[in-house]
């Protein structure tokens, strides 16, 4: 298996599995970081195309990302539906999700994705 391979399967486009913080901030900045980029091609086009085929292109992946945090910390990818509770589940996300740490050890949905080896 190459990287592009294990990276597209085991990082992006499957929901098992655990995500710890740094890796969940890092696909958050580099989704930003496309947006901003898909905006800028938008302002020299004048299309308005680039925004749109970004965010469906991330769409997917960022709901799976979210799912393996919500495994870190030993809960369960139901728990993204917080999203629909404007404010608040959004609060509420971005304090588990983005500031807690994830459970120590294996937990019932993986090894521990800081743990040695």
């Amino acid at each position: 298996m190459d990287f592009a391979e294990v990276f597209t399967q085991k990082f992006l486009l499957t929901w098992e599995g655990r995500f710890n913080r740094a890796r969940y901030w890092a696909f958050f900045l580099v989704s930003v970081g496309i947006g901003i980029l898909a905006g800028v091609l938008d302002g020299i086009s004048g299309l308005g195309l680039f925004a749109v085929l970004a965010n469906l292109a991330l769409l997917v992946p960022s709901i799976f990302v979210l799912i393996k945090r919500w495994h870190d910390r030993d809960k369960s990818g139901w728990w993204s539906l917080l999203l629909l509770l404007p404010i608040i589940g959004w609060i509420w996300i971005f304090v588990e999700c983005g500031c807690l740490k994830g459970s120590d050890g294996p937990n019932r949905f993986g090894a521990d994705p800081l743990a040695a080896g």
